[in-house]
């Protein structure tokens, strides 16, 4: 029997909570595990090789981008059509967009293999920290295509109702991968390849649960004899296009702050920037998490034309953003020595800069939340322009702006305060499409 009780019950912070706890459970786990990855590197093999995570992450981003595209864009093309009551079509759909990740995963994969040589021989690297990259992404991309159909069945899990059993996947993958990053590494010395493999892992058992889950019939979505129709890819990759773009410009953001680090402080620097990465993108989970849960909820009722339900999932989601803006500004400044010294000890050179960095860097999370829900909540409403614009503009466009000038003005400082400054012209961006179209949707 179809499950899709949730959807029907009243709009209440406690109901919305049942969809969003573990997604942002999820993220927030996901982004711990990650941080472990750094935190095993680092101290079993040195800050090069941490410093080397951070150089391969714009490649990795870039292989994912239009994976992340197809599924977030999918997702509420799917949810849509579930909502609109048309729900073979939907899960021919769901199983078309499915095959075409995979597909699309083998191609980004021999693309990264043909590029990532060239891309670090450019970068004019010491030979230390050039061969940590190469041996990283080489076997990290390895598993290309079942981190694609990870990222896919986050969604859809979520979508069907199965949230839990995403969180539950996403916390065994994170414990296998900790474990096995110490295997690897501290047993098996096998040096920051084994950081790579212990990752693909761990991201590995999302995907095969999930082929499991969704080969099944009683599920709310499952696989279908797929249907090809260019007009839902078309939509799939429109609705989807703000959350590529932010891949993509993630990666060439990434490369920006770690030029702009060699230019200023050298290796070092780029090492304080991934701390500061990883303590951002920790704080940066929940909010995402926290939008992840609530986007089939927004693209259900937008189908069902709900706009009450609509209008108050959007006014207790502004409150529960506020409230966690709130406490991890003042959780990341209290603990900024103790989440620093994790990675670096007082007497490296790197800890300083790290130390100084995530204060300036914590008045981000201020404004990050509002901006990251407002641009998944124009997603959810098949709305890919709106979104598209919020999220290149943040991601690319106001933090090209703060990282050409204000290093200019204020030097290494500066490069801190470009995240901040980009964030907050963002947020006044996503204030003005709030705004403007509210009529429209009946938020």
């Amino acid at each position: 029997m179809e499950q899709n009780n949730l959807y029907a019950k009243p709009v209440t912070l406690k109901n919305i909570l049942r969809f969003a706890v573990p997604t942002i459970a999820m993220t927030v786990f996901m982004s711990v595990y990650t941080m472990v990855d750094g935190l095993f590197v680092s101290n079993l093999i040195g800050t090069d090789a941490l410093s080397a995570i951070n150089l391969t992450a714009p490649v990795i981003q870039l292989v994912t981008a239009i994976s992340t595209m197809l599924a977030t864009g999918g997702s509420a093309v799917v949810m849509k059509k579930m909502g609109e009551q048309k729900k073979d079509e939907a899960r021919e759909d769901f199983t078309f967009l499915i095959l075409v990740n995979v597909l699309v995963g083998i191609t980004m994969c021999g693309l990264g293999y043909l590029a990532m040589e060239p891309v670090f021989a450019g970068m004019k690297l010491s030979a230390n920290v050039e061969g940590y990259c190469i041996e990283y992404l080489s076997h990290y991309l390895v598993f290309t295509v079942p981190i694609l159909l990870m990222n896919n069945f986050t969604l859809y899990l979520i979508a069907s109702e199965k949230a839990t059993l995403s969180l539950i996947c996403s916390v065994t993958g994170g414990a296998l991968n900790m474990v096995l990053d110490y295997v690897f590494i501290a047993i098996l010395n096998m040096g920051i390849r084994g950081a790579a493999v212990a990752t693909g892992l761990g991201y590995s058992v999302t995907a095969v649960v999930g082929l499991f889950v969704f080969s099944q019939k009683k599920n709310l979505l499952h696989f279908k004899k797929p249907v090809f129709r260019f007009p839902v890819l078309a939509n799939a990759a429109a609705n989807g296009c703000s959350e590529m773009a932010t891949a993509l410009v993630t990666g060439i953001i990434t490369m920006m702050f770690n030029w702009t680090m060699l230019n200023f402080v050298g290796e070092d620097g780029v090492a304080a920037v991934t701390i500061i990465m990883y303590v951002l993108m920790f704080a940066s989970s929940l909010y995402t998490g926290y939008s992840y849960g609530v986007a089939p909820m927004v693209s259900f009722y937008y189908g069902e034309q709900n706009r009450e339900k609509l209008k108050k999932l959007v006014a207790v989601s502004q409150k529960v953003i506020a409230a966690i803006s709130l406490i991890t500004v003042a959780a990341s400044f209290a603990l900024t020595k103790p989440l620093v010294s994790v990675f670096a000890r007082p007497e490296n050179p790197v800890y300083d800069l790290a130390v100084t960095g995530n204060r300036i860097c914590t008045i981000a999370l201020l404004f990050i939340g509002f901006n990251i829900f407002a641009s998944g909540m124009f997603t959810a409403l098949s709305n890919g322009i709106v979104s598209a614009i919020l999220a290149f503009s943040r991601s690319f466009v106001f933090m090209l702006v703060t990282m050409l000038v204000l290093p200019l003005l204020l030097g290494v400082n500066g490069i801190w305060l470009a995240t901040p400054a980009a964030e907050l012209m963002a947020l006044a961006l996503s204030v003005f499409m709030f705004r403007k179209y509210r009529k429209q949707y009946g938020y």
